[in-house]
Formats: structure tokens, sequence, C-alpha cells
């Protein structure tokens, strides 16, 4: 079974929205190559863990019909390890992903979710913010996914 770890900071916003999403994508079996056999998984870089994902993230889902029940996790350096690909949102992420598992050979599959760039945190902007992310990640998800997990 493959695995595929998405990050953000807290794991209350941008990554527990990209797991369900990604999920979903491998659930419907609809994108070529792409097998159903794939773990996913999310954590946040500053996260605490246990805490609830937020209203807006909750709400951006269920418009998706989507559900998403986890709780927010600190992401470790054994998770990345484990990872046949990490997803991160920004290059701070990406840096700070990687100096978690420096000089591993782990750090070569952690890459941007958005290769066009940064994915910003939709915290305080708003439900529309959230919307509009969801959308993003309904397009960029599943190539990703194929792209690095077929």
């Amino acid at each position: 079974m493959k695995t595929a770890l998405f990050i953000c900071t807290g794991n209350t916003c941008r990554s527990p929205m990209a797991e369900a999403i990604a999920r979903y994508v491998i659930e419907q079996g609809s994108m070529a190559g792409l097998s159903k056999d794939i773990f996913v998984a999310s954590g946040g870089l500053s996260a605490g863990d246990g805490l609830p994902m937020s209203r807006e993230t909750r709400s951006s889902l269920e418009k998706l019909s989507l559900k998403h029940d986890g709780h927010s996790k600190r992401v470790t350096a054994a998770m990345i390890r484990k990872a046949d690909v990490t997803f991160v949102m920004t290059e701070s992420h990406l840096l700070a992903a990687k100096r978690l598992v420096d000089h591993d050979e782990s750090q070569a599959r952690i890459v941007l979710l958005d290769p066009k760039g940064d994915i910003e945190d939709p915290i305080g902007k708003g439900q529309a913010a959230y919307d509009s992310l969801s959308v993003r990640f309904m397009k960029v998800i599943p190539k990703r996914l194929v792209e690095f997990l077929k």
C-alpha cells in the first residue's frame, strides 16, 4: 500500500481538506492508473494534537458532499519517512519538512502540492477563501496523485 501525506501548519484547514479530497478522488477510482490501495494522512508542522478542523473547512467539504472526522496531529519525521510522497502547501513547509528528515532519502519525496506555487492559509479570510481552496484542491490533487503514485 502506498501512502500520501499532506502537510500544512496547524492541520485544521488546508491539510485535512486536502486529505478528505484525496480520499474522495481515490475512492471514486476515476483517475486512470491510480490504485485504490493508497493510504492518505495529514499533519501540521506546528499542530497541537487533537484539535478539530476549522468550521470553514468542514463547511467547504460539506458543500462537496465530503466528510472528514479527523483531528489535528503534529507531523513527525517518522510520518514523512513512511510516506511515498509528502505534499506540502508552501515553500516554507517544504524547507521545514526537509529539516525534519535531514540527510534522509525521504527528502526527495517532499514536494509542493501545487507546482504553480504556494497555497496560502485561508484562516481569517472568510468562507469564500475556503471554498476557493476546495476548488483549487479538486483540480490539483487528482493530477498530483497520479503523477506521484501511479
